[in-house]
């Protein structure tokens, strides 16, 4: 089972930042390393407000598949639906993966209806 083809009505993204390890030595000098050319610690929350519990489950059942944080995988490009800019800027190399940072969060807005939150993080 693939993660649902649903397109989010609203979305936050944090960009992560490139792996930098620093040093500093007991005078002050400071010495940095980059440890590599992508970025990482994205972050990608979306939420699916007013969808039908059917399409909520699917969340669920899909968290389950993946054993919640365990695997990774792929995002069907209806999540990135409303996005002006190119996808690429949305990923640190166009094909990184993503996984579960926690269990997807079900708000029940009337009998039939909720609200689905989902936080993801990109990994390689």
């Amino acid at each position: 089972m693939a993660f649902p083809s649903l397109t989010p009505t609203a979305r936050q993204f944090d960009s992560g930042d490139y792996p930098v390890k620093t040093f500093n030595a007991q005078s002050g000098a400071e010495v940095r390393i980059l440890y590599g050319s992508q970025r990482t610690k994205m972050k990608l929350g979306l939420s699916f407000a007013n969808v039908t519990d059917a399409n909520a489950e699917l969340f669920l059942d899909h968290f389950d598949e993946v054993k919640g944080s365990y695997s990774t995988f792929d995002l069907p490009a209806a999540a990135l639906e409303g996005w002006e800019g190119t996808a690429n800027a949305l990923q640190a190399s166009g094909a990184n993966k993503w996984r579960y940072e926690s269990a997807p969060q079900i708000a029940s807005v009337r009998p039939g209806l909720s609200t689905v939150t989902v936080n993801l993080i990109g990994v390689f």
